[in-house]
């Protein structure tokens, strides 16, 4: 799908700090994080929340009280007029927010759109199905999130599943995924020099206040530590294979967002700085098992949508939970993996799900706006062997 008219002002896109699951925002409901978050980023950019036509909220883990989510967000954030659509397509949910947003702001003759995105993989809810028929009318259970990263239900296999499959596809070794990691957590490492001066332009911090105390998360958490000698004493995930611990992403909370508009609203929100033209999205879906090939995929429905060749591309930055990603990513489509996530991927630092994409398209802002603007790509992977990705432009 191709846009013509959905622009987001660089300073009114960004993310919190993503904290590794069951750390500092265990207990911080993916709501109450949103609220607080999108509050302290509008209020920092100087956005008057009266100029929102509709909120967009993606999410992928039921909350206490989500039934109301977008209206109740908005309600708090002091848009009391608007409402707006949840928005669910696991990792996907941040393109397919921004996909919604931009075709609604083309449809409303340039309205402004909130995308907000959040979620806690820590203290995931506990489903229960009231099973009449069953003995003594005892009922099914379901771990959200647990359950749903065990297996896809169509090919009852999990994701490690869909990477070594893919790794033997493509031929990938696990030396090959060792040293793809490596060169990520080097590059996520550069990011943060200078008391970590890049991350800030788009960082918003995550504030847990309670009763008795004030905590203020500024930065990322729970990263590992990586090294060539570390990674080689990990032992494969599968006898023989290629994927180790230390080659995939783990489970975070986090939040990020964005305002979607016109090209003249942009320009004025941005004051003077840099804007985000969003060019197009595309969706796709690899073969069965396939998880890792779908960025690809995606991609390419993106660039054709958007008239644009991988050559045009300056900086690309994915969705990476296996290393193996990138790796065919770079294989399918020519771009070179050293000018991929130059600035860090979930790889390294962590996978809320909802806002992940949406975080890394913010680091493909700024990483555009380095190298004085030009033309990028995002794109990832999600359940059910899909991929989701959309081509940008810094103006």
């Amino acid at each position: 799908m191709r846009f013509d008219d959905a622009f987001i002002p660089v300073p009114l896109l960004w993310s919190s700090p993503f904290i590794r699951w069951q750390g500092a925002a265990a207990d911080v409901s993916a709501l109450d994080l949103a609220t607080q978050v999108t509050r302290d980023a509008l209020a920092a950019a100087s956005y008057d929340p009266a100029e929102t036509a509709q909120i967009v909220f993606g999410t992928t883990i039921p909350q206490p009280n989500t039934f109301y989510a977008p209206p109740w967000i908005a309600a708090r954030l002091g848009m009391t007029g608007i409402g707006g659509p949840a928005i669910a397509q696991a990792c996907a949910t941040a393109v397919a927010c921004l996909a919604n947003a931009a075709a609604a702001t083309q449809l409303g003759g340039g309205d402004t759109q909130l995308v907000v995105t959040a979620d806690r993989t820590s203290n995931g809810p506990l489903l229960v199905y009231p099973r009449s028929a069953s003995m003594g009318g005892a009922p099914q259970t379901t771990h959200w999130v647990l359950d749903s990263f065990a297996a896809d239900p169509w090919t009852a296999e999990s994701m490690l599943y869909t990477a070594e499959c893919t790794a033997t596809d493509g031929g990938f070794t696990r030396e090959q995924c060792d040293e793809l990691t490596l060169l990520r957590y080097s590059q996520y490492q550069d990011a943060l020099k200078d008391g970590r001066a890049l991350q800030k332009r788009y960082f918003r911090p995550i504030v847990i206040e309670s009763r008795k105390s004030r905590t203020v998360l500024e930065a990322d958490e729970g990263i590992s530590d990586y090294s060539a000698a570390g990674l080689a004493r990990l032992s494969p995930a599968k006898p023989g294979g290629a994927i180790t611990p230390g080659t995939q992403t783990h489970p975070a909370d986090g939040a990020a967002g964005a305002i979607v508009t016109s090209r003249e609203k942009a320009r004025r929100y941005a004051d003077g700085q840099p804007v985000l033209r969003l060019l197009s999205a595309g969706f796709a879906r690899a073969e069965k098992g396939r998880m890792p090939k779908a960025p690809a995929l995606a991609a390419h429905k993106a660039l054709a949508a958007a008239g644009k060749q991988v050559g045009d591309l300056k900086v690309v930055t994915t969705h990476n939970p296996f290393a193996v990603n990138d790796l065919w990513l770079a294989r399918e489509t020519g771009f070179p993996l050293e000018r991929m996530n130059p600035l860090g991927c979930s790889l390294i630092y962590g996978h809320p799900q909802a806002p992940t994409g949406l975080r890394a398209i913010a680091e493909l802002a700024q990483a555009l706006v380095l190298q004085g603007g030009g033309v990028g790509l995002f794109t990832g992977c999600a359940a059910g062997d899909m991929g989701a990705a959309v081509v940008v432009e810094v103006l």
